[in-house]
């Protein structure tokens, strides 16, 4: 449930729920008192208008003079028959705002309201009722008259009545207004509760997990995992974190691996530059010494040397361009080329290398003549000649040879370089593109690899767009993929594409 939401409802529950119970409250105090008026004073036509003011207070109001009426009927009842008493009753009665009414037989004898006698004369009870009886009294609800009456018998044997009838006004009861009063307040506490654990629930639980969450985070605790299924801003919240828990996860795991394989750059060129450092030194200092005592010999230490601080000079380039590749700043000059007249200069280029090593080179190209690619040739050059290197350095076999394959994929062009070399090992030949990765690292450190060329290698052909992709077999040899695609747009002059 999003927060406008809960807003919105946290809005109208406090206006609506003490509303509601405030309701419910004064029908179920409403009920209370009626039933127990009800019960006192015998009501007529019962209603929820008996939580008026409180017909106790009036009946306490009247009890003296009914004691005094009551008094007076069984000790001295002829004063009940004399119109000054009466009169002087009906005006104490007139403080409480009631009035008397005398009733001789089935007529008004005496009355201190006339006008509202005639309206209740015909209703009250009659004489030796079971009302009067129990000195009980009674309730007109539809004419909100509170009754007590009082039997006695006239001088002449005629049976009587006194009545006071107290009118009940429409002021709400002191104990009515009391328990409202406190109906009310609990009532608002209840919600203030309720209210108040729903928003706990809703809101501060879930930041408060957040809020755990991050100092996780702050502690180094990328594990942490916070999950959620709620689709509001809390989900969302909880979503963004997950997101961004995972990337500095992955951000730290990425961290430690590059500093490992630093670490591993460092040691793998360390080692590899002490090799032919070593050499130089050996064959300096036999020419110093006079070791090479000869013309021949002497020609053969210096191009020992020339070899080794050749092989210093690749390993520093090769650590150059990887901080290049590192850094996403290869300097790419993208051109039109046309792919048969590139490999075949390619393959000129190392044939003379290979044959000078005893390798055997096979060229063979099944793509149209005038298919053209969008390439860098400086850089796809080293992609080959990187490719090609590999296979010379680890080349088994007494007669090594090396198959180039152009082969045609409708809308791309596909490259193989093959070797009968000693093949890489199936667990091995998925991890062969990344960075620093070696099958084996005690022959390939003697070899001079750092591990970074074909890595280089995968990097180069991303860039231009392409895949690459290896297959090999134990001890038979293996071949290299790369897909390119073709250029397919109308015919122009030839424009440098910078990148």
């Amino acid at each position: 449930m999003k927060f406008k939401t809960k807003l919105a409802i946290t809005f109208l529950t406090i206006i609506l729920l003490p509303v509601l119970l405030s309701l419910v409250a004064f029908l179920a105090i409403g009920a209370v008192i009626i039933h127990s008026d009800g019960q006192s004073y015998e009501m007529e036509l019962a209603d929820y208008s008996m939580m008026s003011d409180s017909i106790d207070g009036f009946s306490q109001a009247t009890d003296e003079l009914f004691e005094t009426i009551s008094r007076d009927a069984a000790t001295n009842s002829t004063l009940l028959e004399d119109p000054s008493y009466l009169s002087g009753l009906n005006a104490e009665a007139g403080e409480y705002s009631s009035y008397i009414i005398v009733r001789r037989g089935n007529g008004i004898y005496y009355t201190g309201n006339a006008d509202a006698a005639d309206k209740i004369f015909d209703r009250l009870p009659e004489y030796g009722s079971e009302r009067a009886e129990a000195d009980s009294s009674f309730y007109y609800n539809d004419l909100r008259k509170l009754v007590k009456q009082v039997d006695f018998t006239f001088s002449d044997g005629e049976k009587g009545s006194v009545f006071i009838v107290t009118r009940i006004t429409s002021v709400f009861s002191r104990s009515f207004l009391v328990d409202m009063f406190l109906a009310i307040v609990l009532i608002l506490v209840l919600t203030s509760m309720v209210l108040t654990q729903w928003i706990h629930k809703g809101v501060f639980s879930p930041i408060n997990r957040l809020n755990l969450a991050m100092q996780k985070i702050a502690e180094g605790n990328f594990d942490y995992v916070l999950e959620s299924g709620e689709d509001n801003e809390i989900g969302e919240l909880y979503r963004n974190y997950e997101d961004m828990r995972l990337r500095l996860k992955e951000s730290a795991e990425e961290k430690l691996q590059n500093e490992r394989q630093n670490r591993e750059l460092i040691s793998n060129i360390t080692h590899d530059l002490k090799t032919p450092i070593t050499a130089i030194k050996g064959y300096v200092e036999g020419i110093l010494d006079g070791v090479a005592d000869t013309p021949q010999r002497r020609e053969k230490y210096l191009k020992t040397v020339y070899t080794k601080a050749n092989d210093m000079d690749r390993l520093i380039n090769e650590l150059t361009y990887y901080s290049s590749i590192d850094n996403n700043r290869i300097p790419y000059n993208f051109h039109r080329i046309n792919v048969a007249e590139f490999f075949e200069d390619c393959v000129e280029d190392v044939g003379l290398d290979l044959e000078s090593k005893d390798i055997q080179l096979n060229y063979s190209n099944l793509v149209d003549p005038a298919t053209r690619i969008i390439a860098d040739p400086e850089q796809l050059k080293k992609v080959i000649n990187n490719i090609i290197g590999n296979s010379i350095k680890y080349m088994d076999k007494q007669k090594g040879v090396i198959d180039i394959r152009l082969l045609d994929e409708v809308d791309s062009i596909r490259v193989e370089i093959e070797d009968n070399g000693k093949g890489i090992a199936a667990k091995d030949l998925g991890n062969i593109f990344e960075r620093f990765y070696r099958t084996d690292a005690s022959r390939n450190s003697m070899k001079g690899g750092s591990g970074i060329g074909l890595s280089i290698v995968k990097k180069i052909i991303e860039d231009h767009g392409g895949y690459i992709w290896a297959t090999s077999r134990e001890g038979e040899g293996t071949c290299l993929h790369f897909v390119i695609r073709k250029y397919r747009e109308a015919e122009g002059d030839e424009q440098n594409i910078n990148h």
